[in-house]
């Protein structure tokens, strides 16, 4: 039986989450990032680093959909990607500043391996193999750039950093969108769902890094609406939305499911991770000063993050079932809306606003719409 094969027939391995618990702390590490610059440029600088590593970590995430990574040279490629995976997230506060050239040369190696290892794969297999050497160039010129942007400051670097992504993020829908691509869609929707479910935890961990030690009465309910807002990000999430994706994508085929897979997987998820990324920030940034007034960028944080998450929920339904989820949009849109006051009230009022948003789109969808609900969750019982 075949590496590609066998990786139709597996579950997610526990070294693939060994894996991922390298990109926890990647998320961690962009979080602290925020936090301690909490500016526009911060932000910028933040989210761009989150690209890298998003995009670095989905394309392990089709690679271990293709094969099996588990047994012999395979596995110790793996744990080399992991380990220069962890060296890119030790760097990644400085990724602007000190530890450019680190971070660089960390993501290069990190990409490379990736290649490397598609090819192996792909060695049997001309049609995954030729996609493999369409898809390398894009890869190794992006990270490449990010390694010479070390080079460079200010905006110069920053200029280096969007043209880098650009070509890694765009090159293949471009050069080969779905052809000689196959993936276990089971396996592929499950790892994904889990990097939700990571995210999520991050800001758990904000939480806790945001109430510190003093746990007087205002930051104990301001963790309790934190937990109100994660637990609604996960129902939204795992409730109807992952199952409608992974049947829909269960269901395609060939060329159709590639496509489905990279655009609502590999592309419309990252806003899903990036939002709850900017939430935990404000979130965090809240715990820490739940009597005062937000300033701009934590209540951007707080408010747009969670619309963020929303939005890409909205984009992510679209391209995966075909229809418009309205009541998303519109809680979306509300978020948005809230910025306003969220910077005027105390962030402990602005958390409650979230809050209650957020607990009011999983309530409408999961009361007015429990037949469509059942017949996802249960179709024994349609």
């Amino acid at each position: 039986m075949s590496e590609v094969e066998r990786a139709q027939e597996h579950q997610v391995t526990p070294l693939e989450l060994f894996f991922d618990l390298v990109f926890v702390f990647a998320i961690t590490q962009v979080t602290s990032l925020l936090a301690h610059d909490p500016t526009w440029h911060g932000v910028l600088r933040g989210m761009l680093v989150l690209v890298a590593l998003w995009w670095a970590w989905t394309g392990y995430a089709w690679l271990t959909s293709t094969m099996d990574v588990d047994e012999g040279g395979v596995r110790l490629a793996m744990l080399a990607s992991m380990g220069a995976m962890l060296f890119a997230a030790l760097a990644a506060p400085g990724a602007f500043t000190h530890d450019a050239v680190l971070f660089g040369v960390s993501y290069l190696l990190v990409r490379l391996l990736h290649v490397v290892l598609y090819a192996i794969v792909g060695r049997d297999d001309p049609d995954l193999l030729g996609a493999v050497l369409r898809f390398a160039p894009t890869a190794i010129v992006g990270a490449s750039l990010i390694v010479v942007a070390g080079f460079f400051h200010g905006d110069e670097r920053v200029a280096i950093w969007l043209i880098a992504l650009a070509i890694d993020y765009v090159g293949p829908a471009i050069i080969g969108p779905g052809r000689g691509w196959h993936i276990a869609p089971e396996h592929f929707a499950e790892r994904h769902g889990l990097i939700v479910l990571i995210a999520l935890g991050e800001s758990i961990i904000a939480i806790g890094v945001g109430a510190g030690f003093e746990l007087v009465t205002r930051v104990i309910v301001a963790a309790a609406l934190g937990i109100v807002v994660i637990s609604a990000l996960w129902w939204l999430y795992f409730d109807v939305a992952a199952i409608l994706a992974r049947t829909r994508l269960t269901q395609a085929s060939g060329v159709a499911q590639a496509n489905l897979a990279r655009e609502g997987y590999s592309y419309l998820h990252l806003p899903l991770v990036a939002g709850i990324v900017l939430f935990a920030f404000g979130l965090k940034t809240t715990l820490g000063h739940a009597g005062q007034e937000l300033a701009t960028v934590p209540a951007v944080g707080l408010c747009g993050g969670a619309a963020l998450y929303l939005l890409g929920h909205v984009a992510f339904l679209f391209r995966t079932t075909g229809r418009l989820w309205r009541r998303r949009t519109i809680g979306a849109i509300v978020l948005l809306a809230l910025i306003p006051a969220a910077v005027a009230v105390p962030a402990l009022a602005a958390l409650g606003l979230v809050a209650a948003v957020c607990s009011s789109v999983v309530a409408y969808e999961a009361i007015r719409r429990r037949e469509h609900r059942t017949q996802v969750r249960h179709p024994e019982l349609a």
